[in-house]
């Protein structure tokens, strides 16, 4: 299964960590007197008048005595509100150096400069505000000293903004376990929630060792706590607690990495033990349903002044950030309600009277790209059944449904947003990042499940069951035992909306991967003729390859995509391949179809596979007189018919792969090698293709590489597939051949007798044997 999974694919913006300084570090260097100073408290000593000599010669700004006032007014039992006082100082210096980082077109580390923040954490600053912040928690004194809530805001502010300016502080307060924790009995004050979060979001992202979250005091209480908008922020906290470390580069890792990784770690990863303690929160999934499914209204007009928001985009940061800007304005707007209160005005009123309305959309839009996220990597994870029985019951597709039109797929979306492909770290906009991340939800919930029938609604099932009736084949278990009562209400169901707007896709819009991934997974798993006449009759397989011959499209990952769904749409289907035929009517288009196939194998793989199946399959049905027609007429059938260019394409297969490349994303090139020997196998033709591949090693001058390569890739499969972990029944799914032929045939081929005619190394001449034996030695 190809599956993309990437969590940067929202709207981000402050850097984690500011390297350089450059300037700064020069002044520095020339303190030749107090060169060990970085050690945390050491300014707390230091005379008076000596600081203030230095602070002349180094523009400290007075940050060192205000630090070591800070201190000293910071003692048990102190007034904390001349320690107030005295931060706000000091946030005061500190803060213009954060906003000059926000705005100033995020300036690269290496150009950007912020001397006070480096001089508050280099004297101790840093420490000296964790130690305020926990002194509370640490004291034995019976009656423990209480911390204003602005006192606690400001600190962590201050904090957050050293994070982003100062190389290293978010590396050392990560460290801190003790410290990381401490900050989620911070969110239980809605006050402070907003800081807290934005800071523990920052921390995080840069720990080396994921938090375990059954580490955190009472969780389930503190999430229970939370309002709906709380609970929708602390997903983005949550989202690196549950997200595998190398997730974003999965298809980059070689399986044989991958292997060996597994063998060292047998045991549940963080991130696995973190889902299932999520899932043992009662009543999350169901309130995590329940706001991606919310409705926002919209106030008349919002939607014509959305474009005055693009501007926005490329400096909020991310939730926390609008919820701070959005209490601004609403504040604002009450102020001026005498001015504007007539709802039709909006529109024609200061941008500044009409925030409430339009980033309320906005502000919706980033929340669910978070609940959403999490709802993902919750449906991808070991305890997937349990989250599909949850989400179902929750009717979250159905939800989901009654928000496409007006929310999920707004028609008024800018048309020159850059959209990435989905392996980038993507600067998107929130609704950008909204649509993938509803793409990829739909795409984890259908894939190789049965609850895939409820993006459907009841019309369309009894539109399944009719095509059943009438092809006199029986309805799949699957779309019997669907509930009805959780399915799609309304004209359309999920499916088909998402059909129509990926019809009306630009042709160079990287929604098309994202779009055709989610389809696919709609047909993944046992094939159904119901479901691919379902997608047929409403014009599917046409749009596909208008795509691939006629759209110009130069994209691999989006052609990669519809080579995939056209596979699952047409395999074992001879009305798909009628419908081919009429399409491709001309040798230009077969050309053009075939030059898009053969410019990439690995892309096109699977759709070779499904090609190579479909005609073995009807080959055998030569009493059908449509199957005859089609067979006799089908320009692509009729060209895999030939013996030359089935072998060209395996010579192809196992030429492009080899044991140390082998990925998650190319393996499948190994599997539709082995389905064409399988099936040439069935007919007893295997001792003639091993042969022509031999002929092919000694005309191409490398003799024995190839055979080799493919013995070696032979004895990964079987470690690979074998394992008892492994679940293969894809393999058998998709192909319709039973697994245990799949397994017969590898160990026929890898048999080490020479004088049998179905053995590889019968092919290679001794001299050429064994050429990387060592590749998979342990």
């Amino acid at each position: 299964m190809r599956l993309f999974l990437h969590k940067h694919l929202r709207p981000r913006l402050f850097v984690k960590s500011v390297s350089g300084c450059v300037g700064v570090r020069r002044t520095f260097s020339k303190l030749s007197h107090i060169s060990c100073i970085h050690h945390s408290f050491v300014v707390f000593q230091l005379p008076e008048a000596l600081l203030q000599e230095r602070d002349k010669r180094a523009k400290w700004h007075g940050i060192p005595e205000l630090l070591q006032k800070l201190h000293e007014s910071s003692h048990p039992n102190s007034d904390l509100s001349h320690t107030h006082s005295v931060l706000k100082e000091l946030s005061s210096l500190l803060s213009m150096e954060a906003m000059s980082f926000v705005t100033e077109d995020r300036k690269s580390a290496q150009e950007s400069t912020f001397p006070n923040t480096y001089t508050f954490d280099l004297f101790g600053g840093v420490d000296l505000l964790v130690e305020i912040l926990m002194r509370p928690t640490l004291t034995m004194q019976k009656k423990k000293p209480q911390m204003n809530d602005d006192l606690v805001k400001d600190c962590l502010s201050v904090l957050y903004n050293c994070c982003i300016c100062t190389e290293g502080v978010t590396k050392s307060l990560a460290a801190r376990d003790d410290f990381v924790l401490f900050l989620f009995t911070l969110m239980t004050n809605k006050k402070t929630f907003l800081q807290t979060a934005t800071l523990i979001e920052d921390i995080l992202g840069v720990k080396k060792d994921m938090i375990q979250l059954e580490g955190i005091p009472n969780l389930s209480g503190l999430v229970q706590s939370f309002d709906q908008q709380q609970l929708a922020n602390f997903c983005r906290i949550l989202s690196v607690t549950i997200s595998e470390p190398d997730v974003r580069n999965d298809d980059k890792h070689t399986l044989l990495a991958k292997n060996a990784q597994q063998k060292r770690n047998a045991s549940p990863s963080r991130a696995e033990v973190n889902q299932v303690t999520l899932l043992n929160i009662p009543g999350f999934i169901e309130r995590l349903c329940k706001l991606a499914t919310r409705k926002v209204s919209e106030a008349t007009g919002a939607s014509n002044f959305l474009q005055e928001l693009e501007d926005w985009y490329t400096w909020l940061d991310n939730a926390l950030v609008l919820d701070a800007l959005m209490q601004m304005a609403t504040e604002e707007a009450e102020h001026s309600s005498t001015e504007s209160s007539d709802e039709s005005s909006m529109a024609t009123s200061p941008l500044r009277h009409r925030l409430p309305q339009s980033m309320k959309i906005v502000h919706e839009i980033m929340y669910k790209v978070e609940v959403l996220y999490v709802l993902c990597v919750l449906l991808m994870g070991r305890q997937r059944n349990q989250v599909h029985k949850m989400l179902a019951e929750f009717r979250l597709i159905p939800g989901l449904n009654n928000l496409f039109d007006k929310l999920i797929w707004r028609k008024y979306t800018s048309s020159d947003h850059v959209v990435h492909g989905q392996n980038e770290n993507c600067d998107c906009s929130p609704e950008i990042s909204f649509k993938i991340q509803f793409l990829r939800l739909l795409q984890s919930f259908s894939d190789h499940h049965e609850n895939k029938y409820l993006l459907l609604n009841s019309q369309e099932l009894n539109e399944l069951s009719a095509i059943s009736l009438k092809a006199n084949i029986p309805e799949v278990e699957a779309l019997v035992n669907t509930d009805r009562s959780l399915v799609c209400d309304g004209k359309k169901g999920l499916l088909t909306r998402l059909l129509a707007v990926m019809k009306r896709e630009p042709p160079d819009s990287s929604f098309r991967f994202w779009q055709a991934r989610a389809v696919e997974s709609f047909l993944r798993g046992a094939t159904s003729y119901a479901d691919q006449m379902f997608l047929l009759k409403r014009g599917l397989l046409e749009h596909i390859l208008f795509c691939i011959i006629d759209s110009g499209c130069k994209s691999r990952d989006v052609l990669q995509s519809y080579f995939d769904l056209l596979g699952e749409l047409m395999k074992f289907n001879i009305d798909a391949f009628k419908r081919f035929n009429k399409y491709v009517s001309t040798d230009d288009k077969f050309q053009t179809f075939m030059t898009q196939i053969n410019s990439s194998l690995v892309d096109s793989n699977m759709l070779v596979r499904c090609i190579v199946l479909s005609l073995d399959r009807f080959e055998s049905q030569t009493e059908d007189v449509k199957v005859v027609e089609v067979l006799s007429e089908c320009c692509l059938l009729s060209y895999m018919a030939r013996v030359e260019n089935r072998l060209s394409f395996l010579f192809r297969l196992v030429n492009v792969i080899n044991v140390q490349t082998l990925t998650q994303e190319n393996v499948s090139c190994l599997n539709t090698s082995l389905v064409v020997l399988m099936l040439a196998r069935r007919r007893g033709k295997l001792p003639f293709y091993l042969n022509t591949l031999r002929e092919k090693e000694y005309a191409e001058k490398y003799p024995g590489c190839l055979l080799n390569n493919f013995h070696n890739l032979l004895r990964f499969w079987q470690r690979h597939y074998l394992n008892k972990d492994k679940d293969s029944t894809c393999l058998e799914n998709s192909s319709c051949i039973p697994f245990d032929y799949w397994k017969e045939t590898v160990s026929v081929l890898l048999v080490s007798d020479r004088t049998s005619l179905c053995a590889i190394a019968s092919y290679i001449d001794e001299p050429f044997m064994d050429l990387d034996r060592d590749l998979l030695e342990d």
